[in-house]
């Protein structure tokens, strides 16, 4: 039996087997069939909510963790292979740490041993296939969300997590990838994506507050502005009809700053509104400016200010930022804020570097987090857009 022939069986086999297996299944289902392609030692990491720790899914306890090991992301070889999303080696033992990627999203690592000669690509399809079988059964699975956390998580932030969007997606035209903290305490901060046809619909909102109600806010803006947008309403009318929404519940008394943005991706033409947020930021090169538009108010404060959009025509490679206060405003133990600058020059440094997109916002979380000693003092998200033309 050829190679490939060998790892098209395993991969119809696991579809076949995975459509009524559960998530804690998955290790031993994985494993089982992998072993007839001579792929064994299979072990099975998840990355947490912060991205700082691979956990083993073991499919024993609770958060089918029971008896299995973590790994750090920074500074060891799986964590190598995560965060590149390169298959790496261990030592020359016939042993690897593959990636698990749904497409540019980053869900963990794969342990593999392969008998004699390797045959990369089979593991790469292994991995392909794990991907797929957590993406489908993690979204009924308590046990998948005891896993991707490590400290108790805000009732507000467990709605944010399951309203998000993937937290990076990439095709031939564009690359998009966000990140948000604190991971297991985030109230007011959320993001939203995706595409119709040949338009990218970018959002980023900052609810008013950092309590429950401001991730029922946060909530509901979200909701709103997707059910405006999939009714076919024109960007220039979506934040009367958000602010209807938020109104009707809140009246007045609470309020949502957002940027809304759609990006014809066969053209790069960029449209955008800025309802009372900090304004996007465009990086062209080494070239760095903010996107001005004259904002109207915030989402539920019924001001009566006109929404004006606004229009950037991108070039290829441009890469467009949104993001929330708290990834400026941190501030060092001298009183010093992290600022538009270093935040800018953080992305284009890493980018430089050749560092995927996902690894360079997980990095500037964490650089603002350390740079405010440890804690946030606000809730901080960014958005990353690059048009590829």
């Amino acid at each position: 039996m050829s190679l490939k022939h060998g790892s098209n069986e395993l991969m119809t086999s696991l579809v076949r087997a995975g459509h009524l297996a559960n998530f804690e299944e998955l290790p031993s289902l994985v494993a089982g069939k992998a072993a007839a392609a001579d792929l064994t030692e299979i072990r099975i990491y998840l990355a947490d909510r912060q991205q700082q720790v691979l956990r083993e899914v073991t499919g024993r306890g609770l958060d089918a963790h029971q008896g299995g090991d973590d790994l750090k992301v920074d500074g060891t070889v799986a964590g190598e292979a995560y965060i590149m999303g390169v298959t790496v080696p261990v030592g020359d033992r016939g042993r690897y740490w593959v990636p698990i990627l749904d497409g540019a999203e980053r869900l963990g690592v794969l342990h593999v041993a392969y008998k004699g000669d390797p045959d990369r690509s089979a593991m790469r399809d292994l991995a392909a296939m794990v991907s797929l079988l957590i993406i489908a059964k993690r979204a009924n699975s308590d046990a998948h969300a005891r896993l991707v956390r490590v400290s108790p998580m805000s009732v507000s932030a467990e709605m944010q997590w399951t309203l998000m969007p993937p937290g990076t997606f990439a095709d031939s035209r564009v690359t998009i990838s966000a990140a948000t903290e604190p991971a297991y305490d985030n109230a007011g901060d959320s993001f939203d994506y995706a595409l119709a046809g040949e338009i990218a619909h970018l959002a980023m909102f900052d609810a008013m507050g950092h309590d429950t109600a401001a991730g029922l806010i946060a909530n509901l803006a979200v909701g709103a502005f997707r059910n405006e947008r999939r009714r076919g309403v024109p960007l220039e009318e979506i934040p009367r009809g958000v602010e209807n929404t938020l109104i009707q519940e809140f009246v007045q008394t609470r309020f949502a700053t957002a940027v809304l943005a759609e990006l014809n991706l066969i053209t790069g033409e960029l449209r955008w509104v800025n309802c009372g947020h900090l304004p996007p930021v465009l990086i062209r090169g080494e070239e760095v400016r903010n996107l001005e538009c004259d904002p109207s108010h915030p989402l539920g404060m019924d001001l009566g200010v006109p929404v004006a959009v606004c229009h950037e025509q991108l070039e290829p490679g441009d890469r467009l930022l949104l993001y929330t206060d708290g990834i400026i405003e941190a501030r060092d133990s001298e009183g010093r804020e992290f600022g538009v600058e270093r935040f800018v020059d953080f992305v284009i440094r890493h980018q430089a570097d050749s560092m995927p997109v996902p690894e360079t916002l997980r990095r500037l979380v964490h650089a603002v987090l350390e740079y405010h000693h440890g804690q946030f003092g606000d809730d901080a998200t960014v958005l990353f857009c690059e048009w590829h033309g």
